[in-house]
């Protein structure tokens, strides 16, 4: 077994395992034209997502009441859930990639924006929820860019920041590791552009999944 610089590989969900940003922009738009208010463009959605599903709203809608968030919240999974077969669009090659470093016996977790439910239906239906010996969903702790899933994830594995590293699309993800003193993947096919990535420091960009297994 080869020495490895990060163990514990901690992956986002949603844009950077999963090609989920149509299903989730559609979703966002549905629940707020449910309540009639005018509708965001795709960038403001596509700005929000990563964070925990009231977070997201209210920066979205910052003119709206906590109750009317959660009417949105309510909609939005609503929707969601109705195309449910959308959530298993895995990008090309991540399946065999986790099964790969799986089988190298790197320690695998996912630290995702997605609440609980939806979580546990996706990896069911991709089948990956094998792969993973631990994962944090934003409904069960702080969301992004709070460490607080994180530092969860380390506990519960018996390790440290530097053993590990975040893989995620957003500046969320890559704020959330540098604020727990972890090393970052910033993928660039995910729901933040590139400029938006390299401004929150990322350790490494990577254009593909063969970079990523060159980086751990």
């Amino acid at each position: 077994m080869k020495d490895r610089k990060y163990p514990l590989i901690i992956f986002d969900w949603d844009g950077t395992l999963i090609d989920s940003q149509a299903h989730i922009i559609d979703s966002m738009r549905g629940a707020i034209a449910d309540e009639d208010l005018p509708l965001p463009d795709d960038d403001a959605i596509r700005h929000i997502i990563g964070l925990s599903l009231p977070v997201a709203i209210s920066r979205l809608l910052p003119q709206i009441d906590d109750a009317r968030v959660r009417r949105i919240a309510d909609a939005y999974r609503e929707h969601f859930f109705r195309d449910s077969h959308r959530m298993a669009q895995m990008f090309e090659g991540v399946d065999d990639l986790l099964r790969d470093l799986h089988g190298q016996g790197y320690y695998l977790a996912v630290a995702t924006g997605k609440g609980r439910r939806g979580l546990d239906m996706a990896l069911q239906k991709t089948g990956l929820d094998e792969l993973f010996h631990i994962t944090r969903c934003a409904d069960e702790t702080r969301s992004k860019p709070h460490p607080q899933m994180l530092e969860e994830i380390l506990t519960d594995l018996d390790m440290e920041p530097r053993q590990a590293v975040m893989v995620g699309d957003t500046q969320y993800d890559l704020e959330m590791a540098h604020n727990i003193g972890m090393d970052s993947l910033a993928v660039s096919w995910g729901m933040h552009d590139r400029e938006l990535l390299q401004n929150s420091n990322p350790t490494y960009i990577i254009d593909s999944l063969s970079e990523l297994r060159e980086r751990v």
